[in-house]
């Protein structure tokens, strides 16, 4: 691996005289396009999640960039050897954290596609095919959610691909922004008033503070078991009639279908019907599992979203389409343009002054932008509907599946409701208090004194066990005051024997944790 060590230097040796000739194209990509397959190939064989320490790469990498150009081969040695044990391989068939990123080839062709092209589509003019492609595949794509028809093109809504949902959300409460600060005056943005719950995803608070809600008025409602840990519309009324007894303007509601921690499921009808009389606008975040409601007895979970203004979802989690690629619909674009949209002279051309065309720069909040709409044509048509179908159930079949292993298993319990292929688990306290209640008795370094704190801090230690191993890769979820284990399947390359294979893992080193570790240390 080179690096700049003297300003003496041939400048011309070795220089590569045309970055772009096609036939050295062919040749490098081939390499890569091979090193990716055999990666694919032998991904499981890899720890999941990586266990490198935190600085590790720049000990390995030269302190300056290479003077003189290196090849290919050369480079991708050095991916293999320093770049790959620092991933985290969320394409391996055992991973089953966060939220799947799944990938598949049409996906990633698609990728190759739009990055050969490699067009800066910020207008219709400035490559007309990438602006026509997204207006028809979003239609296409909103046509198999069964989306109301004032959600598409077709019904004078329409669809836009942003990068990943905060983007979404930051562009929805922005137009929601607008639209009242218009009618009240800009001088009361003090007195919005945004709407969430405590399930809702981060992102929402992020969005808020970045267009100047007053962070006193975030509200991030409380959930309860009893409602599924779902935003309950009789609490949201209850708060939202608080807010305007105070003086205070009710503005924007985000619901979520599937939310990150759990996948509690808002009521999107009653939730719509507040918001309705209060003039609020409602996005639906259904990030996760909206890709799921393409399957028809999945389609009930968006029930109601013809009561909201603009909904969205990743297509790059659950859709076989590489990040990113967050699908965002609103019933009326003129609000994302009259917020969003500049005109500056040298961006002037006939098509956009004609009013005929989208020209996506006003639809988001960044001017250039990638042809994404490519990566998501390609999936839709490569596999087809009905495959996908079959790929999405197939992942809540196996979900099923682990979720009937932890059933059959005394020592573990499931904690929340699964509703799509995310199994929250935990090992129950029944199983392991009498084990641990010396332990964390005589506990001096953390303050634990109740039973609930003990399961819940041996649970957080079996999962870095579990972790550590390499062998799976589960992340955590806190609701109600329970810790509990996450198994989300959903990679593109994972079978029910990785399930089982999984879980005997867990049964493993839950047994070899009590026999061999102390808790708590």
């Amino acid at each position: 691996m080179g690096s700049l060590t003297s300003d003496q230097l041939d400048g011309n040796s070795g220089l590569v005289i045309n970055p772009l000739d096609p036939e050295e194209f062919r040749r490098q990509a081939h390499m890569v396009i091979d090193f990716i397959a055999d990666y694919y190939k032998n991904v499981d064989k890899y720890p999941v999640r990586s266990q490198v320490e935190p600085g590790y790469l720049r000990k390995r990498l030269p302190e300056c960039a290479p003077y003189n150009p290196e090849s290919m081969e050369t480079i991708l040695q050095d991916v293999q050897e320093h770049i790959v044990p620092g991933v985290t391989h969320w394409q391996s068939p055992n991973y089953f954290a966060y939220f799947p990123s799944s990938g598949s080839i049409a996906g990633f062709l698609g990728e190759m596609l739009s990055s050969g092209f490699n067009v800066v589509g910020f207008n219709w003019i400035s490559s007309p095919a990438a602006t026509e492609l997204e207006n028809i595949v979003m239609d296409w794509f909103g046509q198999m959610l069964k989306l109301p028809k004032s959600f598409l093109f077709s019904g004078n809504g329409g669809g836009v691909i942003q990068g990943t949902t905060c983007e979404a959300i930051l562009c929805t409460l922005t137009a929601a922004r607008d639209r009242v600060l218009n009618k009240i005056g800009r001088e009361n943005i003090s007195k919005l008033v945004v709407y969430g719950s405590d399930q809702t995803h981060c992102a929402l608070q992020k969005a808020a503070q970045i267009v100047g809600i007053d962070l006193k008025n975030f509200r991030a409602i409380k959930t309860t078991k009893s409602s599924s840990y779902g935003l309950s519309p009789d609490s949201l009324l209850t708060q939202i009639n608080l807010d305007v007894e105070a003086g205070l303007v009710p503005l924007f509601l985000c619901a979520t279908i599937g939310t990150t921690a759990i996948t509690a499921v808002d009521p999107l009808k009653p939730l719509c019907d507040v918001a309705k009389q209060f003039g609020i606008w409602v996005h639906v975040d259904a990030a996760y599992a909206g890709s799921a409601c393409i399957c028809p007895e999945f389609r009930h979970f968006i029930d109601g979203v013809e009561g909201a203004d603009s909904f969205s979802l990743n297509a790059h989690k659950w859709f076989f389409t590489t990040l990113d690629c967050c699908c965002l619909w609103v019933k009326d674009p003129s609000a994302l343009v009259s917020s969003l949209s500049t005109n500056p002279e040298y961006l002037k051309n006939k098509a956009t002054e004609s009013k005929q065309v989208v020209d996506y720069k006003d639809w988001q909040i960044t001017l250039s932008r990638r042809f994404r709409s490519l990566k998501l044509w390609l999936v839709i048509r490569n596999y087809g509907v009905a495959n996908l179908r079959h790929f999405l159930r197939s992942h809540v079949n196996m979900a099923k599946l682990f979720e009937r292993l932890v059933a059959s298993d005394k020592r573990f319990e499931i904690v929340f409701p699964r509703q799509f292929s995310v199994v929250c688990f935990r090992v129950s306290p029944s199983a392991v208090m009498d084990k641990l209640k010396p332990k964390y008795e005589n506990c001096h370094s953390q303050q634990l004194v109740t039973e609930e704190e003990a399961i819940n801090e041996f649970n957080r230690e079996l999962l870095e066990s579990i972790n550590a191993s390499g062998k799976a890769y589960m992340t955590h979820a806190v609701c109600g005051g329970i810790y509990a284990m996450r198994f989300a399947v959903g990679a593109t390359l994972t079978e029910e024997r990785h399930v089982m294979v999984a879980w005997t893992m867990v049964q493993e080193q839950l047994e070899a944790f009590l026999t061999t570790n102390t808790p708590f240390n």
